[in-house]
């Protein structure tokens, strides 16, 4: 769009890899950016909250019908005084009915702007969705297209039919409000004629579901009167207060001991399989992934470099980041040496390269990795990569490294 023309790294062939060399804006250059980020993104506002939009627009078809969201080319991008990050740029992925799909990469990949993307939460005047479609099969046995649907329909299909458990509860639950009025509001807002009797019968039945020995006291507590894992237990039970078709968990772990991460991990299952609902499940954990999901997406700077099933991931990793992903993973067979690790950093956000993001940290890397970048690679039906090394079904016996490059 015209934003980065002065940021331009000097050739990697020219200067050491891994090592940003790039170019400072001027104040006169940020305010030009900053001008045109102001355009760009008023024409998104202003698609976004036309009124009495028909319901034929954002309407549509699934590819598949046993899938409950279709991620197709999905871009979202934060428009910034110093130009466009690419938080996620052109993900395609599938969450079947039923299943539990695992999205896992280091932080800043781009797996809970993909979240809040499908729940139209991204931070919005910089965050667009700019291209691509999200498509959901809702329980009313329509096809809507999330990213050209209306804020007040979104407002009927948020938390009711997709419902999402946030990284740290104590951050999501408002501290001045009692459990009991936050999880009420849940079914006052989504259940047509709910009162207030009936909405107060609906969470203390969640609470019970979720574990919670005395749901009654907990009702009438502050959100800082629990324990991490008792509070999210109280976002789990609101989030499955309207029994949603699809379940987002952001890290749901990520703050709790690993006996009660075990407890929350093995509420989830349980309660998906009585709601037969599906879950998005975005973590760092691949103890996590290895133990809940169906399916597996593995994100790198904004990109899939690899998905399928649990058992291809994690039995025949293809990619070279998810081979390093998996090497890091702690075990009985590393006493003796030091855990692995991936070496470098990720690409500067701003500035992605025209190659494979993952060249500069690649052991395996070849000259066609710095000249352009990889398509996805299928090798079963559900199992695809990214990655010029693949091309045959597997790795190339490559005998060129970086160092002979």
């Amino acid at each position: 769009m015209g934003l980065l023309d002065k940021w331009k790294n000097i050739k990697e062939t020219e200067v050491e890899p891994g090592i940003d060399h790039t170019m400072y804006l001027t104040l006169k250059e940020e305010r030009r950016i900053s001008r045109e980020n102001s355009r760009i993104i008023k024409q998104f506002e202003r698609e976004k909250n036309r009124k009495n939009v028909p319901e034929e627009e954002y309407l549509t078809q699934m590819r598949d019908p046993n899938n409950v969201v279709e991620f197709d080319n999905l871009h979202t991008y934060f428009f910034t005084d110093v130009g466009t990050v690419k938080s996620v740029n052109g993900v395609t992925f599938d969450i079947p009915q039923g299943k539990v799909v695992g999205v896992v990469g280091e932080s800043g990949c781009g797996k809970s702007v993909t979240s809040l993307s499908l729940m139209q939460l991204v931070q919005a005047p910089q965050g667009q969705i700019v291209a691509g479609s999200i498509r959901y099969q809702s329980r009313d046995g329509k096809c809507y297209e999330i990213t050209k649907m209306p804020k007040d329909r979104m407002l009927k299909v948020r938390g009711k039919e997709i419902a999402m458990i946030f990284q740290e509860p104590m951050t999501s639950l408002n501290p001045v409000f009692k459990i009991g009025e936050q999880m009420d509001e849940v079914v006052l807002l989504h259940e047509e004629g709910a009162t207030p009797k009936a909405a107060r019968e609906r969470s203390l039945e969640m609470l019970n579901l979720v574990g919670i020995a005395d749901p009654q006291k907990v009702y009438n507590n502050y959100p800082h009167e629990l324990s991490g894992g008792m509070r999210q237990r109280v976002m789990i039970a609101m989030a499955l207060s309207c029994t949603p078709r699809l379940i987002i968990a952001d890290e749901p772990t990520t703050a709790l001991d690993v006996t009660i991460q075990a407890q929350i991990l093995e509420l989830l299952r349980d309660v998906k399989n009585k709601i037969n609902g599906s879950i998005m499940l975005i973590t760092h954990d691949l103890g996590v992934i290895a133990e809940m999901a169906d399916y597996v997406v593995v994100m790198y700077a904004g990109r899939i470099i690899e998905k399928g099933t649990v058992r291809e991931i994690f039995h025949n990793p293809k990619h070279p980041y998810t081979i390093g992903l998996m090497r890091s993973k702690p075990s009985g067979k590393t006493k003796d040496n030091r855990l692995y690790s991936i070496k470098g950093q990720v690409p500067n956000p701003i500035n992605m390269p025209n190659h494979c993001y993952f060249y500069n940290r690649c052991d395996r890397a070849i000259g066609i990795c710095a000249e352009e970048y990889p398509e996805m690679i299928q090798f079963t039906d559900t199992h695809s990569a990214a990655c010029h090394l693949c091309r045959n079904g597997g790795f190339m016996d490559t005998n060129s490294t970086k160092e002979q490059r």
